[in-house]
């Protein structure tokens, strides 16, 4: 049988002009399923063009349109980290372009990959290419590119879905297992041209029945309520990140912030978000102990980001979250953003380290053994920023925690769709650890998000308030909580296993 055919069936000869258009297009296309778009079912058929573009092509024109399709999907998901360099690395769009395309440049190379060696392993035919090779292969490029070089596991497939009917696979199998089903259904897709008549049906039969499936499973609750009507108060301050760290904005910060806290004091717990005062603790104690006692006498706890440590001593420093008032702690963050909290091969970067004009951007790493704060009368996983983007970094606080809460501070990126896609990656943590999310920002999007992963009250972006609102305690592990990442790892081993074997054992017969 010739290399692309499937019981008898021939691609036509491909027009390269048009099929490399054709990949650029998708990835393009795709971000339009993430947030702020939501047309999530771009997830599905986005790579299912690229997988029937890729049909009978040898390697290496495979990696092309790989790279071309990954060169669309992150140079639309990502563009704005120009934004942020521009603005607080070097003000020179030749400079902040050139760091942007690199990356994106980078980040291309995962889809390629997927590509090339989805064409240079073996298979029975072209459905089991799709079928069986094709999700365990993508899932792994966003495994790697999760951790890989400390890791940017940025609009991974599965957080488009948390509006669409697979959401309920997360709390079972996470973001990872989600993605995972994406590309199965976008390998149905892909498959039903192979077949004939009845055939063609099968594979949409079967897509109809994932969906289904991933709908019927979002009515099941893994976790219960522990504690009701709970009321939070989350405090936004809108500082631009432009001021924020000027002389002066610390007493500023903390008026604001005072002033749009009082009347939400009574609260069983209060938020202020990532840095919110721009001094580390011990130059402000006054404060601090301010603080401690409108929170003790309104019997509340605050939890506020604050930098702690002493940096002119040449110690180390943390980006810290701190719980005063009625119980008393402290978080320091674990996982950094490199070249924004801490500089990898800081000796030989010290030449570009200086030209940036980041604040405090040599933290040190906070210890991954730190008890667990405490707000309500109850244990908190508490993460900072960039953290929720790893579910391994929130599910270390699981299950002791009873309600999760993360600090950020997206000001950093403007008003582009990063605070969106943010926003719904903290939602995809709340589904998949059964938890409900409180969410204070310097920026926006502040927000309230319930167990399912669904925002139940937020305020404006860029506005100084405050948001109060109501929110529950859970106990109880979601499988995915109990077995991580596992269990997907294992059945993708086996589907690409399962392929191999059955392209290697048809080889002598082809």
């Amino acid at each position: 049988m010739p290399v692309g055919s499937s019981r008898g069936w021939r691609r036509p000869a491909p027009h390269p002009r048009g099929y490399f258009a054709a990949a650029l297009a998708s990835g393009l296309a795709l971000p339009c399923a993430f947030a702020p778009y939501g047309v999530w079912p771009l997830a599905l058929l986005a790579p299912a063009l690229l997988l029937w573009l890729l049909r009978g092509l040898a390697p290496r024109p495979a990696a092309r349109l790989g790279y071309l399709f990954g060169l669309g999907y992150f140079g639309h998901g990502v563009w704005w980290i120009q934004v942020s360099v521009h603005q607080f690395g070097l003000p020179y769009y030749s400079f902040s372009v050139t760091v942007t395309a690199l990356l994106v440049a980078y980040m291309a190379l995962f889809p390629a990959l997927v590509a090339y060696a989805l064409r240079r392993l073996p298979a029975r035919d072209e459905r089991a290419r799709v079928l069986l090779l094709a999700p365990p292969l993508w899932v792994a490029s966003e495994w790697l590119r999760g951790w890989f070089l400390t890791g940017f596991p940025w609009i991974s497939l599965g957080y488009s879905q948390l509006d669409a009917p697979l959401a309920g696979l997360a709390p079972l199998l996470g973001e990872i297992g989600t993605s995972f089903a994406v590309m199965v259904g976008a390998g149905l897709l892909a498959a039903a041209p192979y077949g004939r008549g009845v055939g063609r049906l099968a594979p949409l039969v079967a897509l109809a029945l994932l969906l289904f499936a991933g709908h019927g499973l979002g009515r099941f609750d893994a976790t219960h309520e522990t504690a009701a009507d709970l009321r939070a108060s989350l405090v936004q301050g809108a500082i631009p990140q432009s001021l924020k760290w000027e002389a002066g904005q610390r007493e500023h910060a903390f008026r604001l912030y005072g002033e749009l806290t009082a009347p939400l004091w009574r609260a069983d717990v209060v938020v202020w978000p990532e840095t919110a005062i721009p001094a580390f603790a011990i130059e402000v104690p006054e404060m601090l102990e301010a603080l401690t006692g409108a929170a003790r006498e309104a019997g509340t706890t605050l939890l506020l980001g604050v930098p702690t440590g002493e940096p002119w001593t040449g110690g180390r420093y943390y980006n810290s979250v701190l719980a005063l008032g009625v119980e008393n702690g402290r978080y320091d963050k674990r996982h950094l953003v490199p070249f924004g909290e801490f500089f990898p091969l800081k000796s030989a970067l010290a030449g570009i380290s200086s030209l940036l004009s980041i604040p405090m951007s040599d933290f040190s790493a906070g210890a991954l053994d730190q008890p667990l704060l405490r707000a309500a009368g109850l244990p908190v996983g508490v993460s900072i920023c960039y953290e929720d983007v790893y579910a391994r970094e929130v599910t270390r606080a699981l299950p002791a925690a009873a309600f999760l809460v993360n600090v950020s501070n997206d000001a950093w990126f403007g008003d582009t769709i990063a605070p969106h896609q943010h926003l719904q990656i903290a939602r995809m943590r709340a589904l998949e650890s059964g938890r409900w999310l409180l969410r204070a920002t310097n920026t926006g999007i502040t927000a309230v998000i319930d167990h399912r992963g669904r925002v139940t009250a937020r305020v404006p972006q860029f506005e100084p308030t405050a948001l109060s609102a109501r929110f529950a305690a859970r106990a109880g592990a979601t499988p995915y909580v109990r077995f991580g990442d596992w269990p997907v790892l294992v059945l993708g081993t086996a589907l690409l296993a399962l392929g191999i074997h059955g392209g290697r054992e048809r080889r002598p017969f082809a």
